[in-house]
């Protein structure tokens, strides 16, 4: 599978998967892989708002930003939930 990118690329390539699986012209075959891929966009998608979350509480906590610890980062590329 292709490296997520960024948020904004993810939501979109999440966007078309979506939309190719509404359509049901798919194999069996594809389908599956479209939903694992659209699974692994997804995972993306929400640990990103969930870090940009913490980011703002601390913003708001203390009135100035402060780099988020790593636990609170973003996965490195290639990283799944599942790889952790």
């Amino acid at each position: 599978m292709d490296t997520i990118k960024d948020f904004e690329s993810a939501i979109a390539e999440l966007d078309a998967i979506v939309k190719r699986m509404e359509e049901g012209d798919l194999t069996l075959e594809k389908s599956m892989e479209l939903y694992e891929r659209g699974l692994q966009l997804s995972r993306f998608c929400h640990t990103t708002l969930e870090a940009a979350e913490r980011r703002i509480e601390i913003l708001n906590e203390r009135g100035e930003l402060k780099p988020a610890p790593p636990s609170m980062g973003l996965p490195a590329d290639g990283e799944t939930e599942r790889g952790r």
